[in-house]
């Protein structure tokens, strides 16, 4: 019964803290920004906004990409510069990683670049 009374209580308690907290933050509601349009505008009708809002979307995802493939060879560059100060690798080993590595990039963006142009 004493933990029936008590649980009762703690909820009492979480409620009030919850309306007490929804209470005074409700003024900061009032001065939320609104939506931002798509790049290419709201357009005509609701399929055209989506449209456009599935190019930001594809867009955002080209760029998330970019920031995965430069990481991974970020990571890549940083394995093989351990390797080369434990001495199992070369100096060559990881200046040929490197240019790979940044082919690999100026390739990536460049494919990005021309994905966005054709949408």
């Amino acid at each position: 019964m004493k933990k029936m009374i008590s649980n009762l209580k703690n909820t009492i308690k979480t409620a009030v803290s919850a309306t007490i907290i929804f209470v005074l933050s409700a003024p900061a509601f009032a001065d939320l920004p609104k939506m931002q349009a798509p790049s290419r505008g709201e357009g005509s009708g609701i399929m055209e906004t989506i449209k456009n809002h599935a190019y930001d979307a594809l867009i955002l995802g080209g760029l998330l990409l970019g920031a995965f493939a430069f990481m991974k060879v970020a990571g890549s560059l940083i394995s093989e510069f351990g390797e080369v100060q434990a001495g199992r690798k070369k100096w060559g080993d990881l200046g040929m990683l490197a240019l790979v590595g940044a082919i690999l990039l100026v390739v990536i963006i460049w494919l990005v670049t021309e994905a966005s142009k054709i949408l």
